[in-house]
């Protein structure tokens, strides 16, 4: 066991660990059989979203017991907790889904409470679901203790009739099977084969999506993002991050130190790179905020136009996450920008060195084209690009990766919630040039800004996938691919313009320009506005009650307190 002499002056543990009138606290860490040694060390928590929900989190556990063991070599005393996590594959196409961005702020909340009340002096968080990751990153960008991330990893690829297939493929065979070209035994013999294994989902969807952001960004330690869940390669960087967790406490380097303007710029820049989840629109401003940074969806989005398109990851392109790992994980994907100079290479990360320095080793795979090199890029141009106009005056987001049109004109078929869109979809009740509007599903309308992936892969399963446009103030999966527009904004809710459409309007989408109009007068649309009434919701108690009095605006985040530019003081400092 390594030696160190803790001096608790200024460490949280200090007000429940030390002196005679913490005798009573003491009491009770002996009732679990901890030594004065462990008592007098630092104590880490172990934060997971472990649960029996979903493949995405069984993991957790066993990892976590890993990162203990990481920790008590480096001479801390790790106390493990858990959170809730709601699992988007479960959570999708009903009411469920209401919940599930709400979770990412619940999350942050109750790893930021049971922080403060057990004065843990650091912080190791392992995450498996979309929501999760933002959240416990989130978490500790607040409480601002020397803290490591990482992911639980991803979900090894299913096999159907020859192929990969994931998640995905399951939802958009619901199209086929309501459009007739898919049999009930293929549908029953694909959802028994398509999730094979614990994990997250297998595409550059939320949850790997924000696992690149882990590493690039810096909170966690290189590679550590790769390994699918089951692989015992896991169980190893789990042992370092704890052990890693240890040196950042010493050395008082804390993540704030860590996501910086230019950090939080590489990550946007590698999940355009990517044709990443365009929910990094949403969770990257959210963590920024937790660090008193502004960095909004247009930041977001400005940045990731720039990035050249070299993941040909699903939902727009050919691999899943598995093929990056075996072509040597994230750090490729990180060092082909870095030398194409486009990262912020002296960026601090959580190895205590910087982002150019923990990747100058790494070659660049030539035999491979899972991860171009940017002087042969997909597109030139990234896989997200951000929208704004007289429908999204606050701005909207759109993924373009694997599309060859990116223009787009129709008329408006309006529905005000997305029960009633998917009826219509799966009845057939729309024709080719159709642009779906699906609307008072934002985060204060829905409430909780639902994700539509059932209704945006049955039009895929039926074929109609490029021949109409679909646009929400709510959110779409990461999974999600075509002309599907989301996070408009301000969202119908509060009287945004999407809320004044009327079936039949003619609107026009330019993703190459980065426009999203309706063809109406300022006159007209005054008229509308001066006629519209808000509308109440069913959640009129309850958790979602009480995220929909609180929570902002979906292009600053979506986030429920004022943030760390608020402060008067941070929790690492009591």
């Amino acid at each position: 066991m390594a030696e160190h002499q803790w001096d608790k002056s200024r460490l949280p543990s200090r007000h429940v660990t030390v002196g005679p009138e913490r005798a009573p606290h003491r009491s009770y860490y002996y009732a679990m059989g901890m030594t004065e040694e462990e008592i007098a060390q630092p104590l880490v928590g172990v934060a997971t979203c472990w649960n029996e929900a979903a493949p995405c989190n069984i993991a957790l556990s066993r990892q976590a017991q890993s990162v203990k063991l990481g920790v008590k070599h480096a001479a801390g005393t790790p106390r493990e907790f858990t959170t809730i996590t709601v699992t988007d594959g479960i959570a999708m196409g009903h009411q469920g889904m209401k919940s599930s961005l709400a979770s990412r702020d619940a999350i942050a909340d109750t790893v930021e409470l049971t922080m403060r009340g057990h004065c843990y002096d650091a912080l190791v968080g392992l995450a498996g679901c979309d929501k999760s990751l933002p959240g416990m990153m989130m978490a500790m960008l607040r409480l601002n203790v020397p803290s490591v991330f990482m992911y639980g990893g991803s979900i090894l690829p299913g096999k159907f009739k020859g192929r990969d297939v994931t998640v995905v493929d399951v939802f958009e065979a619901v199209g086929q099977h309501a459009a007739g070209n898919m049999s009930d035994e293929d549908l029953h013999a694909l959802e028994c084969v398509a999730c094979p294994s614990a994990g997250a989902c297998g595409g550059q969807f939320t949850a790997n999506t924000m696992a690149t952001v882990s590493e690039a960004i810096g909170l966690a330690l290189p590679g550590s993002a790769g390994a699918p869940a089951p692989y015992e390669d896991r169980d190893k960087w789990a042992v370092e991050s704890g052990r890693a967790v240890m040196e950042l406490l010493k050395k008082n380097i804390r993540p704030r130190d860590i996501v910086t303007k230019e950090s939080l710029y590489n990550a946007a820049l590698i999940v355009g790179a990517t044709g990443g989840s365009t929910n990094a629109g949403l969770h990257l401003p959210a963590m920024a905020h937790e660090a008193g940074i502004s960095f909004t969806l247009q930041d977001v989005a400005e940045i990731m136009r720039k990035a050249p398109y070299i993941g040909d990851l699903k939902p727009g392109g050919r691999y899943v996450a598995f093929d990056v790992y075996k072509i040597g994980g994230i750090p490729v994907i990180v060092k082909a920008l870095l030398d194409a100079g486009l990262l912020h290479g002296d960026c601090l990360t959580v190895t205590g060195q910087s982002l150019a320095e923990n990747h100058r080793e790494v070659i660049f795979p030539k035999d491979q084209d899972v991860i171009r090199p940017v002087s042969d890029p997909i597109s030139p141009t990234g896989g997200v690009v951000g929208l704004q106009g007289n429908l999204a005056p606050d701005g909207a987001i759109v993924k373009i990766a694997g599309m060859k049109n990116l223009r787009f004109e129709g008329t408006a078929l309006c529905f005000d919630c997305e029960e009633d869109a998917f009826k219509a979809v799966d009845q057939r009740a729309y024709k080719e040039g159709d642009v779906i509007i699906i609307r008072y599903e934002g985060p204060k309308g829905g409430p909780g800004m639902r994700e539509m992936l059932s209704t945006t892969a049955a039009i895929y399963g039926q074929g109609m996938g490029d021949k109409v446009a679909l646009i929400t103030d709510g959110r779409f999966s990461g999974a999600t691919r075509g002309f599907c527009i989301g996070h408009v904004g301000p969202e119908a809710a509060v009287g945004g313009p999407i809320g004044l459409l009327k079936d039949g309007d003619r609107i026009v989408i330019d993703a190459a320009k980065g426009s999203i109009d309706v063809l109406i007068s300022n006159e007209e649309m005054a008229k509308r506005r001066a006629a519209w009434q808000p509308r109440r919701t069913d959640y009129n108690s309850g958790a979602l009650w009480k995220y929909a009095q609180t929570v902002g605006p979906a292009y600053l985040g979506a986030v429920t307190h004022p943030g760390g530019a608020a402060e008067t003081h941070c929790y690492a400092d009591i």
